[in-house]
């Protein structure tokens, strides 16, 4: 059996996330689908993937060799791999979900309560599912050891920031919030030192100021938390810690459940070890 034959899902997605600054630009479309969207890599044909990632056929059988494998259906064996280890995958769960139009004068209105209530369910439990213990673990520490902890976060990303301030602060911890007041925002953001510690959240479309605060970060050496949607967010490789979170969608409009989940349990852990 070939080396490539062999590879997991986490060691193939580890292995695109490490490259995918190496790679050509449509090839980089690629693994930015496949990162984001591992399951429909495991299920759907070579022709509806090409067509979702507005790339050719042939163009995913030049991915799948530049990452070791023969063609596509050997590829796809290692996206397989995460499917069988969640018996109920997202995407299939997600596409269950009763999606009817909003009507009000038919009852729409806690229709569309079930709605969100069922797709973050499955969100929920996608994330439960993905976070690994250890980054929970490495997060919490890096917040107990800090001088300070500061938190970025803009447009619909911003309650988590505020939520994080306020629950961090009632566990005697020094929580900032960045919110550029008066356009201060990177004057706010130079006082960070490794001493302390960053918690960047953003998700698409994505924010240029996190991403401004985020470099200011790294310029000081000061460590980062990441809340973010993909690994191709531009502030993913920054990260000294790293939480993927697909909150749930309907009908175009994005919760929070999942987002905040993670605040919640950052935050309450640090209250634990008070």
């Amino acid at each position: 059996m070939s080396d490539a034959l062999k590879r997991d899902y986490d060691s193939l997605r580890l292995e695109i996330t490490q490259r995918h600054k190496t790679l050509s630009k449509r090839l980089g479309q690629i693994a930015k689908f496949a990162l984001d969207h591992p399951t429909d890599m495991a299920l759907e044909t070579i022709a509806s993937i090409a067509k979702r990632a507005d790339v050719q056929p042939s163009s995913i059988i030049r991915f799948s060799k530049a990452f070791g494998f023969s063609g596509f259906s050997e590829m796809q064996k290692a996206f397989k791999t995460r499917v069988v280890e969640h018996s109920a995958s997202y995407k299939e769960r997600v596409s269950a979900i009763d999606v009817t139009d909003y009507d009000p004068e038919q009852g729409g209105g806690h229709n569309l309560l079930k709605q969100f209530c069922n797709a973050g369910i499955v969100s929920l439990e996608e994330l439960c599912a993905s976070v690994l213990s250890q980054d929970i673990e490495s997060a919490v520490k890096l917040i107990n050891e800090a001088e300070h902890i500061y938190i970025m976060a803009q447009g619909r990303s911003f309650p988590i920031a505020t939520y994080l301030v306020y629950a961090l602060n009632h566990s005697d911890c020094r929580a900032h919030l960045l919110d550029g007041m008066g356009g201060m925002l990177l004057e706010q953001a130079r006082v960070m030192t490794s001493k302390d510690v960053l918690i960047s959240i953003t998700f698409p479309p994505y924010s240029p100021e996190t991403a401004k605060v985020v470099a200011v970060a790294s310029k000081t050496s000061t460590p980062i938390i990441v809340i973010t949607d993909s690994t191709y967010s531009p502030v993913s490789s920054a990260a000294r810690v790293y939480f993927e979170v697909h909150d749930a969608e309907v009908h175009g409009f994005r919760s929070l459940n999942s987002s905040m989940c993670i605040a919640q349990t950052l935050a309450t852990s640090v209250a634990f070890r008070e």
